[in-house]
């Protein structure tokens, strides 16, 4: 792991990132954005960075600017979304050329902000092309009276895009999710039994939590692959 300093127009000043390097690198540079509760250090984070490189993808996780500047209130989506390009363009000049492809991520916000990216092919600003989205944890509904409307852009993607959705997720289970998103082919959704938001397992499920999250980072890996036409670990 290696820390980069992201140059960012939305920001006042740089954005802090990390980069976890694939062992064995497919030439595939999955850009992760974090949550709206915690950021690129929680262990979340860490440890679905490290499962990826661990299957062939180079990582970049960054904190959005609300939460380099010390606040807790996130960025309007504007402001989200250039910084997700900003990562991404330094992303792909830290990798000097051996990024043949771009993947956009993140957990919840940060997914949401990924599908966003994924509906504006215009806006795409990076040398290299951008190949899939994958959403950990859509949140398609959040609790209270706001979040607007969350799912009209899904009909825009230009890239397959996994979401990937815990059964008890209190944002929306898989079910809803794949009814959400009828009008969006570019839509596959992994359902992830007793799965809450952030894809913890119950003790009843008789799972255990990290060979759950590595078959999800197999899951992943294998869909992030076949859309970037790089062939299997």
């Amino acid at each position: 792991m290696s820390s980069l300093v992201i140059p960012s127009a939305a920001n006042s000043g740089p954005l802090p990132g990390e980069l976890t390097r694939a062992t064995t690198p497919a030439g595939v540079l999955v850009v992760f954005a974090h949550g709206a509760g915690a950021g690129q250090h929680s262990p979340f984070m860490r440890r679905f960075a490290a499962l990826l490189a661990a299957r062939g993808l180079d990582v970049l996780t960054f904190d959005f600017p609300y939460l380099a500047a010390g606040r807790k209130l996130p960025d309007r989506a504007p402001i989200l979304e250039a910084a997700f390009h900003d990562a991404v363009a330094a992303g792909v000049a830290a990798f000097d050329g051996a990024a043949r492809a771009v993947v956009v991520a993140g957990k919840s916000m940060g997914g949401r902000m990924a599908t966003h990216l994924a509906a504006q092919p215009e806006a795409w600003r990076a040398a290299v092309p951008l190949a899939a989205a994958v959403a950990f944890g859509y949140p398609l509904r959040p609790p209270g009276p706001r979040g607007g409307d969350r799912v009209s852009h899904l009909a825009r993607l230009s890239v397959p895009t996994l979401i990937v959705q815990g059964t008890r997720d209190t944002f929306g289970g898989p079910d809803e999710v794949t009814a959400a998103t009828t009008g969006a082919p570019r839509v596959t959704v992994l359902p992830v039994a007793t799965g809450d938001h952030s894809l913890k397992v119950t003790a009843a499920s008789g799972q255990r939590q990290d060979a759950v999250e590595a078959s999800i980072a197999e899951a992943v890996a294998r869909f992030v692959r076949d859309a970037a036409s790089v062939p299997p670990a």
